[in-house]
C-alpha cells in the first residue's frame, strides 16, 4: 500500500502534480532538440527519488526505483525511446508490463494501490491525456470537470467511494469511448445532458449506483452502444424506448432495474448481435417467444427472478447460459426440448410452477455442468438419460414429486453437488455413490423414502462436507468407517471455486439455511429421523474437522463414546430420542464451541458433567432422561447435601428450611445444646445449693466487686 508520509496533501495530489511536472519538462526538453540516444532525464529521475521518498512503500513496489539505475527501466516507467522523457507511470499493483508510446504522456493507470482522498485539480493539466484509469481505489468525493481533458477516450473509476452527481460536462468529451463508474456511491439523475456530445460512446457501465434516468420518451442517444450495465440503478418503471435503438449492443445488463413492464415485441427482433443479456431482479412479466425463431445469437440469457409466466419456449441454438428461476413459468418441460443448444452449461429453472414428467432429451446437452430443476413439481421418475451427462457438476431437483430408483449417476464422476431431498424417491441407497462419485462435496437425499442400511461405500466419498440423509426409512448400524472421510477427521485441502455451486440450502442448528461462500468451511452430518440400530461407533469421535451432527429420532442403544471430547470443532449435536444409556462423558464439558445441543428422551443416567458450556443450556436439552440429574435438570443429585441453592418450600418446612439454609442448625446442634446447658448449669450451681462454706465466700466476692465498682 502507498500512502504519503511527507505532506499533508493526499498522495493522489502529490502523484498528479509529479505528472504535470514531468509532462511540462518533457514538452519542453522535446523543443529543445535532445539527442536520440539520451535515456533518463536526470530531472526527471530527481523528481521520481524524491516521489517515492515521500511515499510509504509497504508492498514493496518501488524496490527498482534506485539511483544507480536507469530510472527508464524502472517498474511502472514508461519513456520515450527517442527522447528519454517520461511517458506514463503505470503504478498496477501487479502490473508487469509497461506500454511505450511515442507521445507525451497519455496514459494513466493507477489501479488497485488503495490510493485515497480526492482528485486533484491538477489532473486538468495532462491535457494529452487519453486514458485513465484509477479502478480499485478508495478515492472519494464528487467527480470533477474532465472537460480540460478533451482527448479521453477511456475513464475507468470503478470500485472507489466517489458521491455526489455526475457532473453534466461528462456529455461534453466528445472523443470519449469508454465510460466505466460502476460500484461507487454516486446519486441524482442522469438526463439527456450527459450524453450530449458522446457520439463516439462504446461502452457505459454506471452499475451499482444510487443513479436514475429521466430521459424523454423518444430520446433519440447520439451513440452506438456495444456494452451497457445499468444494473441496480432506476430505469423503470417501463422498459426503456432508446435501449431499442441500440443496434449493435453485444453486452446489456439491467439486473435490478425497477422495470415492472412486458419486454417490447422489437426488443427481441434487433438483438441478433446481443451475446449477453441479463434483465434479471426486475418486475418483468408476459409470456416468451420462440426464441428459436429470432435471429439472436444469446450466449447468456437471465430472465431470473421476474413474473414471467407462460409454457417456456424453445431458445436459440448459441445459448449457453440460460437462467430463468423464480418466475411463473408453468406446464411440461417437454417444450424446451426443440432447443439445439450443444453449448448450454448452465441451466436453471428451479422455483417455478413446471410439473409432468421430466423430458429424456437430456442426451444432447452434453456440455452441461449445472441443471437446477428444483423447487417445481415434477412428478415421476428421474429419467435415465441424465446419468450421460458426464460433464455434470451440480444436479438439483429438490423439492418436487419425483419417484422411483435413482437411476445410475456412475458417469457423472465430476458431480460435486447431488441434492434430490424433498421427493418420493425410494429403494436402496445405491453403493456406487461412494464408489465412483468421489469428488462429491454435497450429497443430500433427506425426506425421501429410502430404506436398508447404508452401504459401506459411503465411507469413500473422503472429500463429502455435507451428508444429509434425514427423513427416510434407514435400517441397520451406523459404519464404523465414517473416520475414513478426510474431510472430518483431518485439514483438508483449500476447495476450489465454488462459484458454480451457488446456494446450498440446509437445517443448520434448525433453522433453513442457505450455504454460499461458507459452505468450504462446513462439515456437516444429518441421518436423523431414520430407524439406525446399534451404538454410536466409538471411531466417530476421531472426526475432529466435524462442526454439526445429528443422529436424532433413531434407535440408538449403548452409551456415549467416552472421547467426545475430541471433536473440538462441534457446534451442534442432537442425538435426542433415542434409548441411549449410561453417564453423559465428562469430556463432553470441553467443547467449547457447542452452541445447540439435545440429549432429551434417552435412558441416560447420572449426574451432567460441571462445566459452563454443559450448564449454560436450557433444561429442555436434557429433559426425559429419568436417571439423569444436576444443574440445569435438577438442583442436586440424590445423596448430595442441602446446600444454599435448594428450592424453596412452602409452610412450616419452609421456615425450618430458611432458619436450616447455612447446613449448622440440625438435630446434633440441639443435643449439644441441652446437655451444655444441664453441664454447665449442674456444675456450678450444685455446689452452691450443697456447700454453706462456698456459698457464703462467694456471694462476699461479688459484694466486694460491688463496693471496688463504687470506689471507682
Amino acid at each position: 500500500m502507498l500512502s504519503t508520509t511527507l505532506s499533508n496533501r493526499p498522495m493522489s495530489s502529490v502523484l498528479v502534480g509529479l505528472l504535470c511536472l514531468v509532462t511540462t519538462s518533457a514538452i519542453c526538453c522535446l523543443c529543445s532538440g535532445i539527442s536520440p540516444n539520451t535515456r533518463c532525464i536526470a530531472s526527471e529521475k530527481t523528481a521520481l527519488l524524491r516521489f517515492k521518498q515521500g511515499l510509504l512503500d509497504e508492498s514493496n513496489v518501488l524496490a527498482s526505483w534506485e539511483n544507480q539505475k536507469d530510472c527508464c527501466e524502472w517498474r511502472g516507467i514508461a519513456c520515450n525511446n527517442q527522447t528519454g522523457h517520461l511517458i506514463m507511470l503505470d503504478l498496477y499493483y501487479n502490473s508487469s508490463d509497461v506500454y511505450n508510446v511515442e507521445t507525451p504522456l497519455r496514459e494513466l493507470y493507477i489501479d488497485g494501490t488503495n490510493m485515497s482522498g480526492l482528485l486533484p485539480k491538477g489532473l486538468q493539466q495532462l491535457s494529452q491525456l487519453r486514458s485513465l484509469s484509477l479502478v480499485f481505489n478508495q478515492f472519494s468525493g464528487s467527480l470533477p470537470d474532465f472537460t480540460g481533458l478533451p482527448s479521453l477516450r477511456l475513464l475507468f473509476l470503478s470500485n472507489n467511494q466517489f458521491n455526489g452527481s455526475i457532473p453534466e460536462s461528462m456529455g461534453l468529451l466528445s472523443s470519449l469511448e469508454y465510460l466505466t463508474v460502476s460500484w461507487n456511491s454516486l446519486t441524482g439523475a442522469l438526463t439527456e445532458a450527459h450524453f450530449s456530445n458522446l457520439s463516439r460512446l462504446r461502452s457505459l457501465s454506471i452499475d451499482h449506483n444510487p443513479l436514475s434516468f429521466n430521459l424523454s420518451f423518444n430520446w433519440n442517444p447520439p451513440f452506438q452502444l456495444e456494452t451497457l450495465d445499468v444494473s441496480s440503478c432506476k430505469i423503470g418503471p417501463a422498459f426503456p424506448r432508446w435501449i431499442q435503438k441500440q443496434r449493435e449492443l453485444t453486452s446489456l445488463f439491467m439486473s435490478n432495474a425497477s422495470i415492472s413492464d412486458s419486454v417490447p415485441n422489437e426488443f427481441w427482433d434487433l438483438s441478433s448481435s446481443l451475446f449477453e443479456l441479463n434483465l434479471s431482479m426486475n418486475q418483468i412479466h408476459g409470456k416468451l417467444p420462440d426464441l428459436s425463431t429470432k435471429n439472436c445469437s444469446y450466449f447468456t440469457f437471465d430472465l431470473s427472478s421476474n413474473h414471467l409466466f407462460g409454457q417456456l419456449p424453445p431458445f436459440p441454438p448459441n445459448v449457453g447460459i440460460l437462467h430463468l428461476s423464480k418466475n411463473m413459468f408453468s406446464g411440461p418441460l417437454s417444450s424446451f426440448c426443440p432447443t439445439e443448444a450443444q453449448k448450454l452449461s448452465n441451466l436453471d429453472l428451479s422455483d417455478n410452477l413446471l410439473s409432468g414428467e421430466l423430458p429424456s432429451c437430456w442426451i444432447k446437452y452434453q456440455e452441461l455442468l449445472s441443471l437446477n430443476l428444483g423447487n417445481n413439481t415434477f412428478s415421476g421418475n428421474i429419467p435415465s438419460t441424465v446419468g450421460y451427462l458426464k460433464n455434470l457438476v451440480l444436479l438439483r431437483l429438490q423439492d418436487n414429486k419425483l419417484s422411483g430408483d435413482l437411476p445410475s449417476l456412475e458417469n457423472c464422476t465430476e458431480l460435486r453437488v447431488v441434492d434430490l431431498g424433498t421427493n418420493r424417491l425410494s429403494g436402496r441407497i445405491p453403493a456406487w455413490i461412494g464408489q465412483t462419485l468421489t469428488k462429491l462435496l454435497v450429497l443430500r437425499l433427506h425426506f425421501n423414502e429410502f430404506y436398508g442400511s447404508l452401504p459401506l461405500s459411503l465411507c469413500g466419498l473422503s472429500v463429502i462436507h455435507v451428508l444429509d440423509l434425514s427423513q427416510n426409512n434407514i435400517s441397520g448400524a451406523l459404519p464404523h468407517c465414517l473416520n475414513n472421510i478426510t474431510a472430518y477427521t483431518s485439514m483438508s485441502s483449500q476447495l476450489e471455486d465454488l462459484t458454480i455451486l451457488g446456494f446450498v440450502q440446509l437445517v443448520w442448528k434448525g433453522i433453513n439455511i442457505q450455504w454460499g461462500e461458507n459452505l468450504k468451511h462446513l462439515r456437516s452430518i444429518d441421518i436423523s429421523s431414520n430407524y439406525l440400530s446399534g451404538d454410536i461407533p466409538e471411531t466417530m469421535t476421531s472426526m475432529m474437522r466435524l462442526i454439526s451432527l445429528n443422529l436424532s429420532r433413531n434407535n440408538l442403544t449403548g452409551v456415549l463414546p467416552s472421547d467426545f471430547g475430541q471433536l473440538k470443532n462441534l457446534e451442534s449435536l442432537d442425538l435426542s430420542r433415542n434409548q441411549l444409556s449410561g453417564n453423559i462423558p465428562a469430556s463432553l464439558s470441553r467443547l467449547n464451541f457447542l452452541s445447540v445441543l439435545n440429549l432429551s428422551y434417552n435412558n441416560l443416567s447420572g449426574r451432567i458433567p460441571l462445566g459452563t458450556q454443559l450448564q449454560s443450556f436450557n433444561a429442555s436439552a436434557y429433559m426425559d432422561n429419568l436417571g439423569l440429574c444436576g444443574p440445569p435438570l435438577t438442583p442436586l443429585c440424590p445423596g448430595d447435601a442441602t446446600n444454599q441453592d435448594s428450592p424453596p418450600t412452602s409452610g412450616a418446612e419452609g421456615d425450618k428450611t430458611e432458619q436450616d439454609e447455612d447446613g449448622l442448625i440440625t438435630l446434633g446442634f440441639y443435643v449439644s445444646s441441652v446437655l451444655g446447658f444441664i453441664i454447665g448449669f449442674w456444675g456450678f450451681c450444685a455446689p452452691l445449693l450443697l456447700k454453706i462454706s462456698w456459698r457464703i465466700a462467694y456471694f462476699q466476692y461479688l459484694n466486694d466487686i460491688k463496693i471496688w465498682n463504687c470506689h471507682v
